[in-house]
């Protein structure tokens, strides 16, 4: 006997119902999230990209159906920003000085939400600088890349809690339909970088950047074999060279966390003996889910 289909009155009187329940739900989401913010206490940059990384990833692991994926991403966003201004005072700045330039502007609102106060700045070392003097909780600047002449990420040197973190990359779950640049982006903030896998995991999760300063030139075959033997797998290299005949200072994504102060640092710095080097971290990232 074929099953006949409910009334249309029926079926929207179900989705009312579902609708109510939804609603019920964040409301109380949003009372844990008060408890939350009354445990870290007041003054913190309300913000913890790995924790918000485990969350999507997990979503996007139990996801099912007919539904988009990234729909569900985009809405999880946009609560979590929306919860993120409840715990105090947050603002983005993003690099985008023109309108070619809006596509790291689009990436940040799909992830930072419709309705978090965003600003733009004409450099990214505008951007470093707004985050490393308060005026912005979060910063958006361009992926490195090899060509780049003025480097951002070199005004990003120490292991203080003044000094700025890389502590995740957009776009995470999809690009969407942002305008104009398409290179992906990162975050910067004043709040720790913090692993998203475990010991066995890392490697696949999560990403670490590496500033590398030498007192005379290496080659970056040898920069590799050191790193890679001392157990942080190189993934990419940007250098900057602050004038000729000077040592390059490179930039290096490898697989898997490292904070500071961690033992592997203090290897490599043996290994490259007696060349003069100082090894720090810049922070990282969780890898995007479409890059997994």
């Amino acid at each position: 006997m074929t099953q006949s289909t409910p009334p249309l009155d029926e079926l929207r009187q179900r989705i009312d119902g579902i609708d109510d329940a939804i609603h019920d739900l964040l409301l109380q989401r949003a009372e844990v999230v008060k408890l939350v913010g009354a445990v870290k206490g007041a003054g913190q940059v309300a913000l913890r990209p790995a924790r918000e990384a485990m969350i999507l990833r997990r979503l996007a692991g139990r996801h099912c159906g007919e539904m988009p994926a990234a729909v569900v991403m985009r809405m999880w966003r946009e609560l979590i920003s929306g919860l993120t201004q409840m715990q105090g005072r947050f603002g983005v700045v993003v690099f985008a000085p023109d309108e070619q330039k809006r596509g790291f502007w689009d990436v940040a609102r799909d992830h930072f939400g419709s309705f978090t106060p965003m600003s733009a700045a004409k450099t990214p070392v505008a951007v470093v600088r707004a985050v490393a003097e308060g005026t912005a909780s979060v910063g958006v600047v361009p992926f490195p890349f090899e060509d780049d002449t003025d480097p951002w990420w070199r005004f990003i040197n120490g292991d203080d809690a003044k000094t700025p973190r890389v502590v995740a990359r957009l776009p995470f779950f999809g690009r969407g339909n942002s305008r104009g640049e398409d290179r992906d982006a990162l975050v910067i903030a004043l709040v720790p970088h913090e692993p998203t896998g475990d010991d066995e995991s890392q490697y696949l999760l999560d990403r670490s950047l590496v500033r590398i300063e030498l007192g005379e030139d290496v080659s970056r075959a040898r920069l590799k074999d050191v790193l890679d033997n001392c157990y942080l797998p190189v993934i990419n290299f940007s250098s900057w060279l602050s004038r000729p005949g000077s040592a390059p200072v490179h930039l290096v994504e490898v697989a898997g966390f490292v904070g500071p102060g961690d033992s592997r640092l203090a290897a490599c710095a043996d290994r490259l003996a007696p060349v003069p080097v100082r090894l720090n971290t810049l922070g990282g990232y969780a890898v995007p889910l479409g890059l997994r």
